[in-house]
């Protein structure tokens, strides 16, 4: 050591210009190295001296980095990478204080001890480290620097009064990401600073910060080690820290060291606590407002004479102890226990057999474990790397491409990411070996890249989850009262100021459903001052839109295209529904009553057209009387009306009442009264929700598939559900009405008294198998008898004259018919057509000798059917009647009973006649017959 170097130690609280001074001073040498406490102070001291002096004289040496153009005079180091013996001008030693630190401190007292520049050297730090350096160093000198600003403690605040341009230190990553996230809905978003992140990820996320995108730093106690940010305020969220070991209070001083970052330059700064930490005491936090803190005794310290005769006596020297009161033996860092247990692994001992071996295991141990995975595991990689070293001299290229391959990857969440950095980071410190590779330089650059890559999908990933651009935009714009300019393209996406805030739905604004509490209010009240000329054009645009774009929901909602823009509300009439709009209040009355007139037209309009046959009775001024009162059921029903339920009203109507009615297409069935054209499927659908709107239904059914005869009953259903639908329930399944009628006339030839089966025509009209015919019949209040009989096969065609064929028996062509008809009866509603029957009839294997069963049902009219609600008949079906029966199924009388044709005779008056329905399609027959008689 030159007895001629200048040794001082400048030493205060933060915010006095350290750090500044040491530049100056190194920079008025020709040669320099400066010890940093981080890597990221380190890249932003190197990123200075460049910019004064340029990078080819200006070498940066970390862990994991490594800049070195051929003519270097300064570099600019992290502690441990600091070289040694290259006799430099001048050398800087930084935070000095953290000698005291558990786990590095050895380190930063190697160099107070040892580290030496020929014409000057500077130990920078706090003020407590005064007695250890003058003790240690008695010819050093020491210069008291005063903080250039105020520090001043404001007590507990929360997150959410947080003032702008603060910093909230965290003492953990969960709780660093907890208030990251807690800041992005409440004020629009953090940058994040840790020590683990890469210089690239850390610095992106700082210029969040200086350029104001964001008003809000969160951070862990790395902020403190000399990072210059432009802080205002300090917020602590714990008091206590993990150390490696165990949970432990801050002390003051390193309170004081946080805090410190607050003010800069001239500016004043203050200092608090927020979340779960509990108020300063008094006398600590006025400590570090006077920066008078307990001054240190002892200092961390690791003997450096280390002895490589042999790993035993390695891990011996390594282990000595001081032999001055001022040090205190270190406790045994990583590079020791990862030491240690290589020397357990019999293959290493046998490796690590002379010194050149035992100095390689050494410098492999002292790889950091930036992984953090366990202990073991890092033990694990260690013991390859120095396999690979000691028997090849140098790493297989294809081993270290296989681990940097599986780490070169963007996608995935931020532990993910963070966990490739951390990975990334223990290769880029091997690459950084000299020796170790066989090109070094390719090594160098491919580990940096990935790094890079990786560092900026991670400040990717952080901006996506803690910065909220847009909130910050709005919010910032709002508090500057500036105008705010809103877009909305053809999908309905707002955007204010470039950024999406959420969707125009119609006259109402929804928000982005990512945003939530204090967020999600101010991105809709900065949206919706925006948005205000924007809901005057689109009223312009929908009130000219033609009626084609606008169309009603089964629930009763009105649509514009795909946006919901009202809802159809009960008025004074079935036929004459009001409209409510959904329209944001912000849009103002002027929109909302455009909207509003513009519904009401449309469906006016709609039930116009499409119950024109009903408003046409309704202004009949010609009814009169009865027709009239007739008229008004009909209307009052929409078109629709059972025939059960005004039995008598239609009996007393006469033949010009009914014809001036079926003037306006209204048909007297035997079940029900209606309108043929209501019952078309547009129709149908409308009348559905003016009825369910009527009757105040909270939920409105839905209309039945258009097109279908019969569909199944839609189980609880509303009480006349199946008459608005223009079905009659029957059984298991409703029949539409019209087709009712239809089968009602044809039943009307059939003896239902005696007894018939279904025909071919029935089946075919309601679309059924017999079973299924059978329950409809049953829920139509007829009895059905079930049987089974021997199916009578058609006459096999022969080959005969076409004469021969004209005179076959009448017996054989009714057989014929009736095996014809039994067939269409068991055909599903699918092969209703003669053609199909006719092939599945003749698809029985010819050659059985085994008659075959066929099943029939006898109808006939049950007087006494079961009748459930909503005039549904339900009647379980009989079984087979005992009576004989003749070949085709028909029931035989009994022997000796009355003769057929054979006349009776009563002492009763003569019952009066019912009179001759009108409707009845054989009414003119019968009233034939009865004057015949």
């Amino acid at each position: 050591m030159n007895g001629a170097s200048r040794i001082v130690a400048v030493l205060g609280p933060t915010n006095t210009g350290k750090t500044h001074y040491a530049i100056e001073r190194m920079l008025g040498h020709r040669t320099g190295v400066i010890g940093l406490p981080l890597r990221l102070l380190a890249r932003e001291v190197y990123d200075k001296i460049v910019a004064i002096r340029g990078p080819s004289v200006v070498a940066l040496v970390t862990g994991e980095e490594r800049i070195v153009p051929p003519r270097t005079q300064y570099w600019v180091c992290t502690v441990e990478a600091m070289p040694e013996g290259m006799g430099t001008d001048f050398v800087a030693i930084d935070e000095i204080q953290l000698c005291a630190d558990p786990e590095r401190g050895h380190v930063f007292t190697d160099r107070l001890l040892r580290m030496r520049g020929t014409h000057e050297t500077l130990f920078l730090g706090a003020d407590t480290m005064r007695g250890p350096i003058a003790a240690l160093v008695p010819q050093a000198q020491f210069a008291r620097r005063e903080r250039m600003s105020q520090l001043v403690y404001t007590g507990s605040k929360k997150i959410s009064r947080m003032p702008p341009r603060s910093a909230i230190v965290g003492f953990s990553v969960e709780n660093v990401y907890a208030i990251a996230e807690l800041l992005r809905r409440q004020k629009g978003g953090a940058a994040v600073v840790m020590g683990a992140l890469s210089p690239r990820t850390r610095n992106a996320q700082v210029e969040l910060y200086q350029n104001g995108e964001v008003d809000y730093l969160v951070a862990t106690d790395a902020i403190g080690m000399g990072l210059n940010l432009d802080v205002n305020h300090v917020a602590f969220s714990s008091l206590s820290k993990f150390d490696g070991r165990r949970m432990r209070p801050l002390a003051p001083n390193e309170l004081a060291q946080i805090a410190g970052r607050a003010g800069r330059g001239m500016s004043d700064g203050t200092f608090g606590v927020t979340g779960e930490a509990s108020p300063l005491d008094e006398g600590v936090a006025q400590a570090i407002m006077d920066s008078r803190f307990t001054p240190m005794k002892k200092l961390n310290w690791r003997n450096a004479a280390l002895r490589f005769g042999s790993v035993d006596a390695l891990i011996d020297s390594l282990e000595a102890s001081p032999d001055n009161e001022h040090l205190v033996k270190a406790r045994p860092a990583d590079d020791l226990n990862a030491l240690k247990s290589l020397a357990q692994v019999p293959e290493v001992a046998a490796r690590a057999s002379d010194g050149p071996s035992i100095r390689l295991l050494w410098d492999v141990c002292r790889i950091p474990d930036f992984r953090g995975i366990s202990h073991a595991e890092h033990a694990n990689l260690l013991e390859s790397i120095f396999g690979h070293l000691h028997e090849r001299g140098t790493i297989p290229e294809d081993y270290l491409a296989r681990q940097i391959r599986r780490i070169d990857r963007t996608d995935g969440d931020i532990d993910a990411l963070s966990k490739r950095l951390a990975y990334i980071r223990t290769w880029t410190y091997v690459a950084q070996r000299n020796g170790w590779m066989r090109d070094e330089s390719h090594w160098r650059a491919e580990t940096r890249a990935v790094e890079d890559r990786v560092s900026d999908a991670l400040h990717e990933r952080l901006t996506q989850r803690f910065v909220d651009r847009r909130t910050s935009v709005l919010l910032r714009r709002l508090k500057q009262k500036e105008a705010l300019l809103a877009e909305v393209n053809d999908k309905g996406e707002v955007t204010v100021e470039g950024e999406f805030v959420g969707r125009l739905e119609g006259f109402r604004f929804i928000p982005d459903k990512s945003a939530q509490g204090t967020e999600a209010k101010a991105l809709k009240s900065a949206s919706l001052q925006a948005l205000a000329p924007q809901f005057h054009l689109r009223a312009d645009r929908f009130y000219n839109a033609p009626d084609t774009e606008i169309d009603f929901t089964d629930q009763g909602g009105l649509m514009w295209g795909e946006y919901a823009v009202g809802k159809l509300v009960a008025g004074a009439e079935p036929l004459k529904p009001m409209v409510e709009v959904f329209v944001d209040e912000a849009a103002g009355p002027e929109v909302e009553q455009k909207v509003q007139r513009r519904l009401q037209h449309f469906i006016d309009r709609k039930i116009a057209a499409l119950f024109e046959p009903l408003l046409n009775l309704s202004r009949d001024e010609e009814l009169t009387g009865l027709a009239k009162g007739f008229a008004f059921r009909m209307v009052e029903a929409l078109g629709i009306l059972p025939r059960a339920g005004v039995a008598q009203e239609v009996k007393d109507l006469d033949q010009d009442a009914r014809g001036a009615l079926r003037k306006h297409g209204i048909r007297f069935g035997q079940f029900t009264i209606f309108m043929p054209l209501l019952l078309k499927p547009a129709p149908t659908r409308l009348r559905l929700v003016l009825w369910a709107l009527a009757n105040g239904l909270q939920e409105f059914p839905e209309a039945p598939p258009p097109g279908l005869v019969t569909v199944p009953v839609a189980k609880g259903a509303p009480e006349g559900y199946d008459t608005m639908c223009g079905y009659r329930n029957a059984g298991e399944r409703s029949i539409r009405i019209d087709m009712l009628e239809r089968l009602a006339d044809m039943l009307r030839a059939e003896d239902s008294r005696g007894g018939f089966e279904a025909k071919a025509d029935m089946l075919s009209i309601t679309g059924m198998t017999l079973e299924q015919f059978a329950d409809l019949m049953q829920g139509l209040g007829y009895k059905a008898e079930r049987g089974e009989r021997t199916k009578i096969k058609p006459a096999q065609p022969t080959e005969q004259p076409p004469a021969a064929n004209a005179e076959a028996p009448a017996e054989t062509a009714e057989a014929k018919a009736q095996s014809d008809v039994a067939v269409a009866a068991e055909a599903p509603a699918e092969a209703t057509d003669s053609t199909e029957v006719e092939a599945e009839a003749t698809a029985a294997d010819p050659a059985s000798d085994e008659p075959e069963v066929e099943v029939f049902y006898t109808f006939t009219w049950g007087r006494q059917a079961n009748r459930g609600p909503r005039g549904d008949q339900r009647q379980g079906r009989s079984k087979p009647s005992g009576k004989p029966r003749d070949g085709r199924g028909k029931p035989q009388g009994k022997k000796g009973g009355k003769p057929q044709g054979a006349k009776t005779f009563s002492s009763r008056p003569p019952k009066k006649e019912k009179a001759i329905d009108p409707d009845n399609p054989f009414a003119a027959a019968l009233m034939g017959l009865k004057d015949g008689n």
